[in-house]
C-alpha cells in the first residue's frame, strides 16, 4: 500500500533518483531543508521501504552487455509448479534483467542483455528450454532506444 508523501519527500526522492550519490548536505540544500531533518526524512523513507536500495547504473556497451532483446515466453503449462520453476530459473540468470509474468498472449516477458547475437543464441538454446518450463519463445530486437529511465514519476 502506497504511503502518503508530502512535497518535501517527493523533492528528496526526485533528487536521489537523479543522483543517488548526493551527500546529505547537498541533498538538504537542493530540497530546502537543513541537514538533520533531511537525513531524518531519508532514513524514514528507507525504513518505510519507499527507498528500496541504492544502485549504480552502468553503461552496458562499456561492460560487454551492449545488446538488449525482449523475449516473449510461452510456458509448457499454467500450473503453479511450472510457473514457480520458471521464475526460479529466470531469477538465477544474470542475463535476465527483468522478468514479468504476463496476462495476455504470452505467459512471460523478459528483458535480456548480452554482448551480441551469438551470445543470445547460446543463452536461448541453453536456458530458454523445456527444462525451465518453456514451450515457445519469440524474440524482438529493438532498433533504437528512444527513452530509457529508471526514475519513477512523482
Amino acid at each position: 500500500m502506497p504511503i502518503k508523501l508530502d512535497t518535501i519527500d517527493k523533492r528528496i526522492l526526485r533528487a536521489l533518483q537523479e543522483d543517488g550519490r548526493l551527500q546529505n548536505t547537498e541533498l538538504a540544500q537542493k530540497v530546502g531543508l537543513s541537514p538533520s531533518p533531511c537525513l531524518r526524512r531519508v532514513r524514514l523513507l528507507e525504513e518505510a521501504g519507499v527507498i528500496d536500495r541504492y544502485v549504480t547504473i552502468l553503461n552496458p556497451s562499456m561492460v560487454g552487455a551492449g545488446m538488449t532483446l525482449f523475449t516473449r515466453v510461452w510456458l509448457t503449462a499454467q500450473d503453479a509448479d511450472t510457473i514457480e520453476h520458471f521464475i526460479s530459473a529466470m531469477k538465477a540468470l544474470p542475463q535476465v534483467m527483468e522478468c514479468y509474468i504476463m496476462l495476455g498472449e504470452s505467459d512471460a516477458l523478459l528483458r535480456v542483455v548480452v554482448s551480441d547475437l551469438d551470445a543470445y543464441r547460446h543463452f536461448q538454446s541453453t536456458h530458454l528450454t523445456r527444462a525451465n518450463g518453456i514451450q515457445n519463445v519469440k524474440t524482438d530486437l529493438p532498433s533504437q532506444v528512444v527513452k530509457q529511465s529508471y526514475a519513477l514519476p512523482l
